[in-house]
């Protein structure tokens, strides 16, 4: 019967890419078999144990924890690592007989990661003979130690040295705890193994054990299997690297086991029945329900006559004095309100022991704070006024009506959770800090596993069978990138993410529907292992009496890795912190020293104003690039409807912008500009609700709807938050009964109750965590407080911080034009390492520019020494070139960062030269010793000028932009569409993009406007056709435009990034915030102009073909200004010749302009918009100079003219002058 054997060689998907099975199908097919227990035995790791442990406890089933681990050769160390003696290693089954055999299964697994690792985690016998107790071994898999020694394929056996290491480890575990086990999977080899081992253990008295090499559940799983197996190598199903040598690794019945020896050899019964008497030797449990803080000495030191609890309690008392002073309309510290709060936290965090927790948690914001490194909390934490007391939150409970049980609930006893965001250039040092603190073998960072997601499942599946590739991007494409869609979600009719295409195929076409199947099958499975971004685990002893550890790779901080994840590292009761990187805070934070720096003023966290009238100006204007939580097109448009005027606003933004609520904003907006009435069902309600206008946004509001109106407690009050958001029908009606029952306590109609009720079971699932969008609200309004009062700070801060991403780079520098902020172009004696403000302009630092990494940069910094570089020799001369590197410094060259010294081209020809001159220079001995061979004295060498430079010209303007876009992600010198504009008239009904974006055509239906293709965003409708969203740039500013399927098909050819395009369409008035455009044409054709000689569009601009017969150009010593020859594309006059060659009467003299800037950049473009209107009426074939100061070294750059001369013009002019 299946109930006398148990499978004790059991791989899951943890043996990643090589085992199969999910603990849960593998618990189910034990049960299936009717089997009491079953083992777990992953390659090396035991990231499954407890998952594994507690699936097998639900479905009744005896859980052992056991392990196939790896072990060096014969006479080899676990440190000894040389390719040829310990590539190989052997395999090892060991299971926990009892806790201590687990202890030590922890023990093999950490120290094989840590300190064994060659290829696979190893451990030598010496570590085994003295972490042997408390286990039982077995001789293995064909890989075992012992059946080794007898393979006699492809070496020589040696029987032996396999008798003596038997007797070994006979001796290390007693025949009680070892096994000889047999197994067969048609390899001719094991079958000779297997008889010899049997020989074995007859004559030396030894135990028996059958088992089955079990990689995945049932033996249907095979082809999949050998599916996953081609994942892994990277081979295909029909030309295998690796192939398992049947299909019969699967969790067999006792019958079948039986059946499968039976040709090749007779065994006892007990050689199966074992596998239960090995079950009933097993006692092991992976349950812990006690807390495993951490001490922090260092603290209790400091305060040597505290414990926990009465330490906590002073730096409460201490820190409520602080925080509520009675100033500014706060509280004062002796309120009741403060005091009754403050003595129940503490009550509640000494009944669950939780003193110590608020202690480590506020010692590393003291230290935070000591370093000078920001923090904030997000979460439930912020309801805590301990917490606020501490330091260690921000925003103030009481005044945000925050609920401390939201954070800490009595009655569910679970670990305190705050995440701690730090900027993320300085949490590596908050890590390091927590590891001084207690130890590098209490403090482990956590792994998580990447899984084959619908759409990799599809393309890891199309590889292995050698699928078309444009087959599988086809049936790829169908199914939506989004976290947690299934392929099953996209053949589910009625499913919103259902696709009728794929639907189509996959019934139509057998190939797809085999992939499809396929990568349903595996879709899910862990592919491989990482590192949680966030997590650290601390503990009050060494990680490795609590759990298996793993080693670090990449940018792992701490020494180990948990091999559990999170969830299973809290569950046994170990402290989990969140250490996450917040890019806003290094912003804040850089800013607020520009501005310390620059204006005197110390802004901090706690200081920064959240109530300042220009901030939500901002905010409504919808200019909001760089502003925390609200960059999106969507919160674009609801801010600039909504108008925001107070930080409660913010907080609801952030509570309502998510999927389900986000229906309510129109509701909310209305009621808070008096545009939609509401009542409340009963007057109690209107101090909860009125904030919201009626609208239950938080979770919070729920819990007070049931304590002020139904009287439960905080308590009770936040477990019937959670089961009524859960939809539970028993949990509904206990509720529905208990809020009925409290309302007629305190007067209130059972009808009114349950009105009431119904809007709670409504809105719960929506309801927010208000402390949550409280914390992000304050972050939200800061940062609108920094860009609002001191832009060229704030963005020079997110300039800075953004400078490892291009893209980002050069749409926050059209932001910075559009707020009349002038970026301006790297310069080798004027750039530092990040970007920088020059008066009121901003320099493009060094780093930003691709390929120019750190090292580079501090070779030149180091060179410099904050004295300009003269020339090129000097440049040479002072910097040490092999340290930049030949590709940094062709992209310094490119990127213009030494344009004062020579044209790039020029440059460009002697960049080999110029490392050369470098390298003799600061390598003096290298060449010595290379003249040596040619003469016996010392030589001088004397070193050439790079001057004068080859006399070649200058790559053309078109060349230049390419370089500059691909380096430094935007435009520097000038833009595409700029360069057209000097080239070829814009009639008066096109329009630029950055025109409609800024809403010049005044309510036009139709469209018509040019613009550079930036980016093309191609989707697939849910019917399966083809639409895409290009946005569209120039020089001032940008436009998103949509081109549904029907235009889509007739004009894609046209949606090139990089290409100059025009566009015929209408304003989507269904989404009017930001302003969109729906395209109706595409074309790179501008419609006929008798004025222009050149209509084809990117002829000017992408060529760079010079136009003949221009009636103006740009001619500046340097560009980089984009101001200087177009203003909404106005400024360009038209090209009507004057036929009548009329002179102008010498009589009239017309000076020069020089254009003088005021500081106010949209001032400045209208009034050169009216001095261009002016020029283009009077057209003709005199010259007129315009000349405007470019913010570039003080250079100005001359536009020149053709005009006719009239007193007409000279009146014109005068005016304009004056």
């Amino acid at each position: 019967m299946s109930t006398d054997f148990v499978h004790l060689h059991v791989h899951s998907e943890y043996s990643l890419l090589d085992g199969l099975g999910r603990i849960p199908e593998l618990v189910r097919q034990a049960v299936t078999n009717k089997q009491t227990a079953l083992a777990l035995t992953d390659h090396g790791v035991m990231h499954g144990a407890v998952e594994f442990f507690r699936e097998c406890k639900k479905h009744d089933i005896k859980p052992i924890i056991g392990v196939e681990a790896y072990m060096t050769l014969y006479n080899r160390k676990m440190s000894d690592r040389e390719p040829q003696r310990d590539k190989a290693r052997h395999h090892l089954l060991l299971l926990a007989k009892n806790q201590t055999g687990y202890q030590n299964l922890l023990k093999v697994c950490a120290a094989s990661q840590l300190e064994g690792y060659y290829y696979k985690p190893r451990i030598d016998a010496d570590f085994l003979a003295s972490h042997s107790e408390g286990l039982i071994c077995t001789t293995g898999c064909m890989a075992g130690e012992v059946p080794y020694w007898l393979n006699s394929k492809d070496r020589k056996p040696n029987r032996e040295l396999a008798l003596e290491r038997l007797h070994w480890y006979l001796d290390i575990f007693g025949k009680e705890n070892f096994f000889v086990e047999l197994q067969e999977h048609s390899i001719p080899e094991l079958q000779k193994i297997n008889k010899t081992l049997l020989e074995w253990s007859k004559k030396e008295d030894l135990q028996l054990l059958v088992t089955n090499d079990a990689h995945y559940a049932r033996q249907e799983d095979a082809r999949l299997h050998e599916t996953l197996l081609c994942v892994q190598t990277s081979s295909l199903v029909s030309n295998p690297k690796m192939k398992l040598s049947d299909n019969s690794y699967y969790l067999k019945t006792r019958a079948e086991l039986e059946a499968t020896f039976r040709p090749f050899i007779d065994l006892p019964a007990s050689a199966f029945s074992n596998s239960l008497q090995i079950a009933e030797m097993c006692e092991v449990s992976l349950e812990d329900d006690q807390f495993h803080l951490p001490h922090p000495a260092h603290v209790m030191r400091k305060y040597p006559e505290h414990d926990y609890q009465s330490l906590l309690k002073l730096l409460t008392t201490e820190g409520l004095k602080r925080r509520y002073d009675g100033r500014d309309g706060r509280k004062r510290f002796d309120d009741p309100e403060v005091l009754a709060r403050k003595e129940l936290e503490l009550d509640i965090i000494n009944t669950m022991n939780f003193d110590v927790y608020f202690l480590i948690v506020w010692d590393m914001c003291q230290y935070a704070e000591q370093e000078n490194i920001w923090w904030n909390v997000r979460g439930s934490g912020a309801g805590s006024i301990v917490a606020y007391a501490l330091g260690i939150t921000m925003v103030d409970p009481l005044k945000h009506n925050l609920i401390f049980e939201r954070f800490l609930n009595p009655g569910r006893i679970s670990m305190p959770d705050f995440d701690l965001d730090y900027p993320d250039d300085q949490r590596e040092q908050m890590i390091r800090y927590t590891i001084e603190t207690y130890g590098e073998d209490q403090v482990a960072q956590i792994v998580s596993f990447g899984r084959m997601k619908a759409r990799a499942a599809i393309r890891d599946v199309g590889r292995a069978y050698d699928v078309e590739l444009s087959d599988v991007n086809r049936v790829a494409k169908l199914i939506p990138s989004m976290p947690g869609v299934k392929i099953d979600n996209t053949l589910e009719k009625g499913n919103k993410f259902y696709s009728r295409k794929l639907h189509q195929i996959y019934e139509s076409d057998a190939s797809i529907k085999r992939l499809v199947d396929t990568a349903r099958d595996l879709e899910g499975i862990a592919r491989h292992s990482s590192v949680h971004a966030a997590a650290v685990i601390i503990t009050d002893k060494p990680l490795v009496n609590y759990l298996p550890l793993m080693r670090p790779q990449g940018s792992v901080i701490t020494k180990s890795i948990t091999q559990f994840e999170y969830p299973i590292c809290e569950s046994i009761g170990l402290l989990k912190v969140d250490f996450l990187g917040l890019s806003t805070l290094t912003v804040m934070r850089k800013a607020v020293a520009l501005i310390k720096q620059r204006h005197g003023i110390d802004y901090t966290l706690n200081n920064i104003p959240t109530d300042d009238p220009k901030s939500f100006e901002l905010l409504a204007s919808g200019n909001v690039s760089g502003v925390f939580q609200v960059e999106s097109d969507g919160m674009r448009r609801i801010l600039i409807d909504m108008k925001p005027n107070t930080l409660e606003n913010i907080i609801a933004v952030v509570a309502l912008y998510r999927p389900g609520p986000l229906q309510y904003i129109p509701n909310y907006i209305a009621r808070m500009h008096g545009k939609e009435e509401f009542e409340y069902h009963h007057p109690d309600l209107e101090p909860i609700l009125a904030e919201t206008y009626g609208i239950i946004v938080f979770q919070e509001q729920i819990m007070r709807i049931a304590t002020e109106l139904a009287g439960y407690t905080n308590s009770e009050a936040d477990f019937m938050r959670k089961a009524v958001s859960k939809k539970k029908k028993k949990a509904l009606l206990k509720h529905r009964k208990l809020m009925v029952d409290g309302g007629k306590k305190k007067g209130i109609p059972e009808k009114v109750m349950l009105q009431i009720f119904d809007d709670i079971e409504y809105f719960a699932r929506y309801g927010f965590n208000k402390s949550h969008a409280t914390d992000y609200a304050v972050i939200t309004c800061q940062t609108a407080y920094l860009k609002a009062n001191y832009p060229v700070e704030y963005m020079t801060a997110l300039l800075t911080v953004e400078h490892n991403n291009t893209e980002k780079v050069g749409s926050l520098m059209d932001e910075c034009r559009s707020m009349g902020i002038e970026v301006l172009p790297p310069d080798i004696n004027t750039s530092l390492r990040g970007f920088s403000i020059e008066n009121e302009n901003i320099r493009f630092g060094l780093g930003a520019i691709k390929n120019v990494g750190d090292g580079p940069i501090e070779a030149i910094t180091l060179a410099s020494n904050k004295k300009i570089f003269d020339d090129l020799d000097d440049f040479c001369q002072r910097v040490e070139l092999k340290k930049v590197g030949k590709r940094a410094l062709e992209s310094l060259l490119k990127a213009g960062t030494l344009d004062q010294f020579g044209n790039r081209e020029q440059m460009l020809q002697i960049l080999d030269t110029m490392i050369t001159i470098s390298r003799q220079i600061h390598q003096p001995n290298q060449n010595q010793f290379q003249t040596s061979m040619f003469v016996t004295s010392k030589v001088d060498v004397s070193y050439a000028s790079l001057y004068p430079l080859p006399d070649v010209e200058d790559v053309e303007n078109r060349k230049k932009l390419e370089w500059e876009k691909e380096l430094v992600g935007t435009y520097i010198t000038s833009h595409p569409v700029q360069s057209y504009l000097q080239n070829n008239q814009l009639p008066p009904y096109i329009f630029l993009c950055s025109d409609v974006a800024n809403k010049k055509p005044n309510g036009k239906r139709i469209i018509k406007l040019i613009g550079l293709v930036a980016d093309v965003r191609y989707i697939t409708t849910k019917n399966g056709k083809q639409m895409a969203v290009m946005q569209l740039e120039d020089m001032l500013g940008n436009l998103d435009v949509t081109i549904f399927p029907q235009a889509f098909s007739k004009f894609k050819q046209f949606l090139t990034p990089g290409k100059i395009v025009y566009v015929v369409g209408r304003i989507d008035t269904k989404n009017p915030e930001p302003v969109r455009i729906i395209a109706d044409r595409i074309s790179n054709e501008l419609p006929a102009n008798g004025n222009s000689n050149n209509n084809h569009i990117n002829g000017h601009a992408i060529n760079g073909r010079t136009a003949h017969g221009n009636n103006h150009q740009v001619v500046a010593e340097r560009n980089g200004s984009y101001d200087i020859p177009s203003i909404n594309g106005y400024s360009t006059p038209s090209r009507q010749h004057n036929s009548n060659n009329e002179k102008t009467p010498p009589e009239i003299i017309i000076e020069p302009i020089l254009f003088r800037r005021s500081g106010d950049s949209a001032q400045d473009k209208e009034k050169l918009y009216h001095l261009c209107e002016i020029l283009k009426t009077h057209t003709g074939n005199e010259t007129f100079y315009l000349y405007i100061p470019v913010p570039i070294s003080g250079q100005t750059a001359k536009i020149e003219f053709s005009i006719k001369k009239s007193t007409e013009l000279k009146s014109s002019l005068d005016v304009f002058r004056s």
